[in-house]
Protein backbone atom coordinates (compact mmCIF):
# COMPACT_ATOMS: atom_id res chain seq x y z
CA UNK A 1 0.00 0.00 0.00
CA UNK A 2 1.57 3.34 -0.77
CA UNK A 3 1.19 4.81 2.63
CA UNK A 4 3.67 4.76 5.76
CA UNK A 5 3.35 2.52 8.39
CA UNK A 6 5.50 1.18 11.62
CA UNK A 7 5.58 -1.58 14.39
CA UNK A 8 8.30 -2.18 17.27
CA UNK A 9 11.31 0.18 18.07
CA UNK A 10 13.38 1.06 15.48
CA UNK A 11 16.60 3.60 15.59
CA UNK A 12 15.92 7.53 14.83
CA UNK A 13 18.31 7.18 11.37
CA UNK A 14 17.92 4.68 9.04
CA UNK A 15 21.33 2.64 8.66
CA UNK A 16 22.70 3.71 11.83
CA UNK A 17 23.96 2.07 14.77
CA UNK A 18 20.88 0.01 17.18
CA UNK A 19 21.68 -1.96 19.99
CA UNK A 20 19.98 -4.88 21.95
CA UNK A 21 20.33 -4.23 25.85
CA UNK A 22 23.84 -6.85 26.11
CA UNK A 23 25.45 -4.35 23.42
CA UNK A 24 24.74 -6.51 20.44
CA UNK A 25 24.07 -5.25 17.36
CA UNK A 26 20.45 -5.38 15.75
CA UNK A 27 20.59 -6.68 11.92
CA UNK A 28 18.88 -4.63 9.79
CA UNK A 29 17.09 -5.64 6.07
CA UNK A 30 15.81 -3.85 3.88
CA UNK A 31 12.88 -5.63 2.14
CA UNK A 32 12.56 -3.85 -1.50
CA UNK A 33 10.66 -3.86 -4.44
CA UNK A 34 11.72 -3.23 -8.57
CA UNK A 35 14.96 -3.28 -7.39
CA UNK A 36 15.78 -0.27 -5.16
CA UNK A 37 12.91 1.97 -7.16
CA UNK A 38 9.89 -0.10 -5.60
CA UNK A 39 8.46 0.48 -2.14
CA UNK A 40 10.20 -1.10 0.68
CA UNK A 41 10.29 -1.44 3.99
CA UNK A 42 13.32 -1.52 7.02
CA UNK A 43 13.35 -4.72 9.38
CA UNK A 44 15.61 -5.05 12.42
CA UNK A 45 16.09 -8.50 13.55
CA UNK A 46 17.53 -10.10 16.65
CA UNK A 47 19.53 -12.38 14.29
CA UNK A 48 20.86 -12.20 10.91
CA UNK A 49 18.03 -13.37 8.56
CA UNK A 50 20.03 -15.21 6.41
CA UNK A 51 21.49 -18.22 8.57
CA UNK A 52 20.77 -21.57 6.66
CA UNK A 53 21.95 -24.83 8.49
CA UNK A 54 20.53 -26.89 5.70
CA UNK A 55 19.06 -27.09 2.45
CA UNK A 56 16.24 -30.13 2.52
CA UNK A 57 14.98 -30.78 -0.49
CA UNK A 58 12.71 -29.26 -3.61
CA UNK A 59 9.56 -30.00 -5.26
CA UNK A 60 8.42 -29.06 -8.61
CA UNK A 61 4.75 -27.79 -8.02
CA UNK A 62 3.88 -25.82 -11.34
CA UNK A 63 0.13 -26.39 -12.74
CA UNK A 64 -0.25 -29.32 -15.05
CA UNK A 65 -2.40 -27.39 -18.12
CA UNK A 66 -5.19 -29.47 -19.47
CA UNK A 67 -6.12 -26.64 -22.30
CA UNK A 68 -3.07 -24.59 -23.16
CA UNK A 69 -5.78 -22.74 -26.02
CA UNK A 70 -9.55 -22.17 -25.95
CA UNK A 71 -12.01 -20.31 -26.57
CA UNK A 72 -15.50 -21.38 -24.69
CA UNK A 73 -17.06 -20.16 -22.04
CA UNK A 74 -16.95 -22.13 -19.16
CA UNK A 75 -18.07 -22.83 -15.28
CA UNK A 76 -16.96 -24.38 -12.28
CA UNK A 77 -18.18 -25.74 -8.99
CA UNK A 78 -14.90 -24.51 -6.58
CA UNK A 79 -16.60 -26.05 -3.64
CA UNK A 80 -15.97 -29.30 -5.20
CA UNK A 81 -12.03 -28.81 -4.25
CA UNK A 82 -11.83 -31.16 -1.12
CA UNK A 83 -10.71 -29.93 2.13
CA UNK A 84 -6.69 -30.93 2.93
CA UNK A 85 -5.28 -31.00 6.51
CA UNK A 86 -2.03 -29.08 5.24
CA UNK A 87 -2.24 -25.17 3.64
CA UNK A 88 0.25 -25.87 0.59
CA UNK A 89 -1.78 -29.24 -0.30
CA UNK A 90 -4.59 -27.70 0.29
CA UNK A 91 -4.23 -25.38 -2.81
CA UNK A 92 -5.57 -25.74 -6.04
CA UNK A 93 -4.40 -24.10 -9.20
CA UNK A 94 -7.77 -23.82 -11.69
CA UNK A 95 -6.31 -21.16 -14.34
CA UNK A 96 -2.89 -19.69 -14.81
CA UNK A 97 -1.10 -17.77 -17.13
CA UNK A 98 2.34 -15.91 -16.73
CA UNK A 99 0.81 -13.09 -15.15
CA UNK A 100 -1.26 -14.72 -12.79
CA UNK A 101 -2.46 -18.30 -11.25
CA UNK A 102 -5.93 -18.35 -9.80
CA UNK A 103 -6.09 -21.14 -7.00
CA UNK A 104 -8.71 -22.26 -4.87
CA UNK A 105 -8.26 -23.76 -1.51
CA UNK A 106 -9.73 -25.62 1.70
CA UNK A 107 -7.36 -25.87 4.24
CA UNK A 108 -8.50 -27.95 7.22
CA UNK A 109 -5.98 -27.21 9.74
CA UNK A 110 -3.63 -24.21 10.91
CA UNK A 111 -0.27 -23.54 9.01
CA UNK A 112 2.11 -24.24 11.75
CA UNK A 113 4.39 -26.81 11.04
CA UNK A 114 6.82 -24.67 9.04
CA UNK A 115 6.95 -21.09 7.50
CA UNK A 116 5.62 -20.25 3.82
CA UNK A 117 6.98 -17.83 1.39
CA UNK A 118 6.11 -16.97 -1.80
CA UNK A 119 9.05 -15.53 -3.88
CA UNK A 120 7.47 -14.87 -7.35
CA UNK A 121 4.35 -13.74 -6.42
CA UNK A 122 1.90 -11.44 -4.46
CA UNK A 123 -0.60 -12.73 -2.59
CA UNK A 124 -4.50 -11.76 -2.75
CA UNK A 125 -6.56 -14.29 -0.51
CA UNK A 126 -10.01 -14.06 -0.51
CA UNK A 127 -11.46 -15.25 2.93
CA UNK A 128 -14.70 -16.91 1.77
CA UNK A 129 -15.13 -18.63 4.67
CA UNK A 130 -13.44 -19.07 7.78
CA UNK A 131 -11.46 -16.85 10.36
CA UNK A 132 -8.37 -16.56 12.28
CA UNK A 133 -5.05 -15.14 11.84
CA UNK A 134 -2.60 -14.17 9.33
CA UNK A 135 0.78 -14.29 11.00
CA UNK A 136 3.84 -12.75 9.61
CA UNK A 137 7.75 -11.33 10.33
CA UNK A 138 5.88 -7.83 10.14
CA UNK A 139 3.11 -8.59 12.47
CA UNK A 140 -0.03 -10.53 12.38
CA UNK A 141 -3.61 -9.85 10.84
CA UNK A 142 -6.87 -11.11 11.92
CA UNK A 143 -8.95 -11.91 9.31
CA UNK A 144 -12.89 -12.84 8.79
CA UNK A 145 -15.14 -13.97 5.95
CA UNK A 146 -15.25 -11.15 3.16
CA UNK A 147 -11.31 -9.93 3.90
CA UNK A 148 -8.87 -9.94 1.17
CA UNK A 149 -5.24 -10.69 2.65
CA UNK A 150 -2.85 -8.95 0.85
CA UNK A 151 0.79 -10.37 0.88
CA UNK A 152 3.62 -9.15 -0.97
CA UNK A 153 5.98 -11.05 -2.32
CA UNK A 154 8.55 -12.21 0.09
CA UNK A 155 6.65 -12.34 2.99
CA UNK A 156 7.25 -15.23 5.58
CA UNK A 157 3.67 -16.05 7.13
CA UNK A 158 1.99 -18.76 8.85
CA UNK A 159 -2.06 -18.70 9.15
CA UNK A 160 -3.87 -19.65 11.93
CA UNK A 161 -7.64 -20.71 11.63
CA UNK A 162 -10.60 -20.85 14.06
CA UNK A 163 -12.51 -23.64 12.65
CA UNK A 164 -11.68 -26.67 9.63
CA UNK A 165 -14.22 -25.15 7.83
CA UNK A 166 -12.00 -22.30 5.46
CA UNK A 167 -12.93 -22.05 1.48
CA UNK A 168 -10.31 -19.34 0.14
CA UNK A 169 -10.28 -17.91 -3.36
CA UNK A 170 -6.59 -17.00 -3.79
CA UNK A 171 -4.72 -14.92 -6.50
CA UNK A 172 -0.68 -14.97 -7.39
CA UNK A 173 0.27 -12.14 -9.58
CA UNK A 174 3.78 -11.58 -10.74
CA UNK A 175 3.24 -7.92 -10.92
CA UNK A 176 2.72 -5.68 -7.71
CA UNK A 177 -0.77 -5.69 -6.44
CA UNK A 178 -1.94 -1.65 -6.41
CA UNK A 179 -4.83 -0.09 -5.64
CA UNK A 180 -6.32 1.66 -8.82
CA UNK A 181 -4.18 4.98 -9.66
CA UNK A 182 -6.93 6.87 -11.13
CA UNK A 183 -8.55 6.57 -7.25
CA UNK A 184 -4.98 8.52 -6.21
CA UNK A 185 -3.45 11.52 -5.99
CA UNK A 186 0.00 12.21 -7.20
CA UNK A 187 1.14 11.87 -3.52
CA UNK A 188 -0.31 8.23 -2.89
CA UNK A 189 -3.61 9.22 -1.00
CA UNK A 190 -6.93 8.16 -2.16
CA UNK A 191 -8.97 11.06 -3.20
CA UNK A 192 -12.49 11.51 -2.54
CA UNK A 193 -14.14 9.70 -5.72
CA UNK A 194 -12.61 6.47 -4.26
CA UNK A 195 -14.57 3.37 -3.26
CA UNK A 196 -12.38 3.09 -0.05
CA UNK A 197 -10.19 5.03 2.08
CA UNK A 198 -6.80 4.40 4.01
CA UNK A 199 -9.58 4.08 7.16
CA UNK A 200 -10.77 0.80 5.74
CA UNK A 201 -7.12 -0.75 5.23
CA UNK A 202 -5.66 -2.90 8.15
CA UNK A 203 -1.98 -3.43 8.64
CA UNK A 204 -0.31 -5.59 11.13
CA UNK A 205 -1.39 -4.44 14.44
CA UNK A 206 0.28 -6.95 16.69
CA UNK A 207 4.19 -7.55 16.39
CA UNK A 208 5.66 -10.89 17.25
CA UNK A 209 9.13 -11.42 18.44
CA UNK A 210 10.86 -14.42 18.65
CA UNK A 211 14.41 -15.04 20.17
CA UNK A 212 14.75 -18.69 19.60
CA UNK A 213 17.39 -20.58 17.97
CA UNK A 214 17.08 -24.21 16.56
CA UNK A 215 15.80 -25.78 13.15
CA UNK A 216 12.72 -23.65 11.62
CA UNK A 217 11.64 -24.96 8.05
CA UNK A 218 10.75 -22.55 5.16
CA UNK A 219 8.87 -23.31 2.25
CA UNK A 220 9.76 -20.75 -0.19
CA UNK A 221 8.16 -21.40 -3.72
CA UNK A 222 10.15 -19.87 -7.09
CA UNK A 223 9.34 -20.08 -10.61
CA UNK A 224 6.93 -23.13 -9.64
CA UNK A 225 9.76 -24.81 -7.67
CA UNK A 226 9.11 -25.69 -3.57
CA UNK A 227 12.58 -25.08 -1.93
CA UNK A 228 12.56 -26.27 1.58
CA UNK A 229 15.27 -24.74 4.07
CA UNK A 230 16.18 -25.22 7.54
CA UNK A 231 17.10 -21.88 9.37
CA UNK A 232 18.98 -21.30 12.45
CA UNK A 233 16.90 -18.82 13.80
CA UNK A 234 12.94 -17.82 14.07
CA UNK A 235 11.71 -16.09 11.09
CA UNK A 236 9.70 -14.24 13.33
CA UNK A 237 12.49 -12.22 15.16
CA UNK A 238 12.00 -8.59 14.29
CA UNK A 239 11.82 -6.36 16.75
CA UNK A 240 10.51 -2.96 14.76
CA UNK A 241 9.92 -1.85 10.76
CA UNK A 242 8.62 0.69 8.96
CA UNK A 243 8.11 1.77 5.63
CA UNK A 244 5.30 1.44 3.06
CA UNK A 245 6.17 -2.39 1.84
CA UNK A 246 3.91 -4.95 4.04
CA UNK A 247 0.82 -7.43 4.40
CA UNK A 248 -2.64 -5.69 4.48
CA UNK A 249 -6.25 -6.40 4.79
CA UNK A 250 -9.41 -5.17 2.98
CA UNK A 251 -12.72 -6.02 3.22
CA UNK A 252 -14.94 -6.40 0.19
CA UNK A 253 -17.86 -5.27 2.69
CA UNK A 254 -15.81 -1.77 3.31
CA UNK A 255 -16.02 -1.31 -0.73
CA UNK A 256 -18.47 1.66 -1.37
CA UNK A 257 -20.16 0.66 -4.50
CA UNK A 258 -20.34 3.55 -7.46
CA UNK A 259 -23.75 3.82 -9.28
CA UNK A 260 -25.44 5.90 -11.62
CA UNK A 261 -28.92 6.53 -13.44
CA UNK A 262 -27.95 3.99 -16.18
CA UNK A 263 -26.06 1.04 -15.62
CA UNK A 264 -22.19 1.36 -14.96
CA UNK A 265 -19.47 -0.68 -16.23
CA UNK A 266 -17.24 -2.81 -14.61
CA UNK A 267 -14.38 -0.50 -13.89
CA UNK A 268 -16.98 1.35 -11.33
CA UNK A 269 -16.01 -2.02 -9.03
CA UNK A 270 -12.10 -2.12 -9.60
CA UNK A 271 -10.74 -2.73 -6.15
CA UNK A 272 -7.13 -3.63 -7.12
CA UNK A 273 -5.19 -3.38 -10.36
CA UNK A 274 -1.65 -4.69 -12.05
CA UNK A 275 -0.04 -3.84 -15.34
CA UNK A 276 -1.96 -7.30 -16.56
CA UNK A 277 -5.09 -7.80 -14.92
CA UNK A 278 -7.75 -6.00 -12.52
CA UNK A 279 -9.95 -7.22 -9.41
CA UNK A 280 -12.91 -6.19 -8.90
CA UNK A 281 -15.39 -6.68 -6.17
CA UNK A 282 -19.24 -6.54 -7.04
CA UNK A 283 -21.04 -5.87 -3.17
CA UNK A 284 -24.65 -4.84 -2.76
CA UNK A 285 -26.16 -1.52 -4.07
CA UNK A 286 -28.92 0.13 -5.21
CA UNK A 287 -29.64 -0.59 -9.20
CA UNK A 288 -30.06 2.73 -11.70
CA UNK A 289 -32.22 5.29 -10.95
CA UNK A 290 -32.99 6.10 -14.37
CA UNK A 291 -36.77 5.52 -15.10
CA UNK A 292 -36.10 3.46 -17.87
CA UNK A 293 -33.14 1.74 -16.50
CA UNK A 294 -32.13 -1.76 -17.56
CA UNK A 295 -30.08 -2.67 -14.10
CA UNK A 296 -28.30 -6.03 -16.09
CA UNK A 297 -25.43 -5.62 -17.92
CA UNK A 298 -25.79 -5.20 -21.80
CA UNK A 299 -24.01 -8.00 -23.93
CA UNK A 300 -20.41 -7.20 -24.67
CA UNK A 301 -17.31 -8.92 -26.34
CA UNK A 302 -14.37 -9.18 -24.39
CA UNK A 303 -11.60 -8.30 -26.99
CA UNK A 304 -8.61 -7.96 -24.93
CA UNK A 305 -9.15 -10.04 -22.00
CA UNK A 306 -10.21 -12.83 -20.40
CA UNK A 307 -12.97 -12.39 -17.48
CA UNK A 308 -13.25 -14.83 -14.46
CA UNK A 309 -16.15 -14.32 -11.91
CA UNK A 310 -15.89 -15.36 -8.52
CA UNK A 311 -19.70 -15.88 -6.80
CA UNK A 312 -19.27 -15.61 -2.83
CA UNK A 313 -23.18 -14.66 -1.80
CA UNK A 314 -26.26 -13.46 -2.89
CA UNK A 315 -28.24 -13.73 -6.16
CA UNK A 316 -26.03 -12.53 -9.12
CA UNK A 317 -28.90 -11.20 -11.14
CA UNK A 318 -27.42 -11.43 -14.74
CA UNK A 319 -26.80 -15.26 -14.06
CA UNK A 320 -29.08 -18.07 -13.96
CA UNK A 321 -28.14 -21.07 -11.88
CA UNK A 322 -25.61 -19.82 -9.65
CA UNK A 323 -24.11 -21.31 -6.89
CA UNK A 324 -21.62 -20.55 -3.93
CA UNK A 325 -18.34 -20.84 -4.71
CA UNK A 326 -19.04 -21.13 -8.65
CA UNK A 327 -16.64 -19.21 -11.15
CA UNK A 328 -17.39 -18.01 -14.54
CA UNK A 329 -14.61 -18.26 -17.27
CA UNK A 330 -15.71 -15.93 -20.65
CA UNK A 331 -12.72 -16.08 -22.78
CA UNK A 332 -11.51 -12.73 -24.84
CA UNK A 333 -12.47 -12.83 -28.50
CA UNK A 334 -16.48 -14.34 -28.10
CA UNK A 335 -19.35 -12.23 -26.53
CA UNK A 336 -21.05 -12.83 -23.74
CA UNK A 337 -24.03 -11.12 -21.53
CA UNK A 338 -27.28 -12.10 -19.18
CA UNK A 339 -28.39 -15.30 -19.10
CA UNK A 340 -32.03 -15.64 -21.39
CA UNK A 341 -34.39 -13.85 -19.13
CA UNK A 342 -32.42 -11.92 -16.99
CA UNK A 343 -32.06 -9.02 -18.89
CA UNK A 344 -36.34 -8.41 -18.63
CA UNK A 345 -36.59 -9.59 -15.34
CA UNK A 346 -34.04 -6.62 -13.99
CA UNK A 347 -36.21 -3.78 -15.01
CA UNK A 348 -37.79 -2.33 -11.99
CA UNK A 349 -35.57 -4.00 -9.51
CA UNK A 350 -34.16 -1.17 -7.15
CA UNK A 351 -31.68 -2.94 -5.64
CA UNK A 352 -28.85 -6.26 -5.01
CA UNK A 353 -27.29 -8.54 -2.54
CA UNK A 354 -24.66 -9.91 -5.08
CA UNK A 355 -21.37 -10.49 -3.60
CA UNK A 356 -18.47 -11.23 -5.93
CA UNK A 357 -14.78 -11.17 -7.02
CA UNK A 358 -13.84 -10.85 -11.08
CA UNK A 359 -10.48 -11.02 -12.27
CA UNK A 360 -10.30 -9.92 -16.14
CA UNK A 361 -6.68 -10.11 -17.15
CA UNK A 362 -5.24 -9.34 -20.55
CA UNK A 363 -3.96 -12.09 -21.48
CA UNK A 364 -5.90 -15.67 -21.93
CA UNK A 365 -5.58 -17.84 -19.01
CA UNK A 366 -4.92 -21.70 -19.47
CA UNK A 367 -7.41 -24.45 -18.08
CA UNK A 368 -5.12 -26.85 -15.99
CA UNK A 369 -6.53 -30.83 -14.93
CA UNK A 370 -7.35 -29.71 -11.79
CA UNK A 371 -10.31 -27.51 -13.33
CA UNK A 372 -11.37 -29.70 -15.80
CA UNK A 373 -12.36 -32.12 -12.62
CA UNK A 374 -14.29 -28.91 -11.20
CA UNK A 375 -16.00 -28.20 -14.40
CA UNK A 376 -20.01 -27.87 -15.05
CA UNK A 377 -20.54 -29.22 -18.09
CA UNK A 378 -22.37 -27.84 -20.97
CA UNK A 379 -22.31 -23.91 -19.54
CA UNK A 380 -21.83 -22.25 -22.79
CA UNK A 381 -24.86 -24.17 -24.13
CA UNK A 382 -26.88 -22.22 -20.77
CA UNK A 383 -28.03 -18.92 -23.34
CA UNK A 384 -30.26 -21.46 -24.84
CA UNK A 385 -33.09 -21.58 -22.70
CA UNK A 386 -34.66 -20.18 -19.47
Amino acid sequence: MPFYHKLGIIPPKRHTVFRKKNGELYHEQLFGTIGFDGMSTLMYHVEPPTIVKEFVGKVDINPEIAHDKQLQMRSFNGFKVAPKDDYLESRVPVLVNSDCHIVLSSPKKSLRDYFYKNADCDEVIFIHEGSGTLRTQLGNIPFKYGDYLVVPRGIIYQIDFDTEQNRLFIIESHHPIYTPKRYRNWFGQLLEHSPFCERDFRGPSELETHNEKGDFLVKTKKEGILYSYTYASHPFDVVGWDGFNYPYAFSIHDFEPITGRIHQPPPVHQTFETNAFVICSFVPRLYDYHPDAIPAPYNHSNIDSDELLYYVDGDFMSRNNIEKGQLTLHPGGIPHGPHPGAYERSIGKKSTEELAVMVDTFKPLKLTKQAMELEIADYYQSWLHD
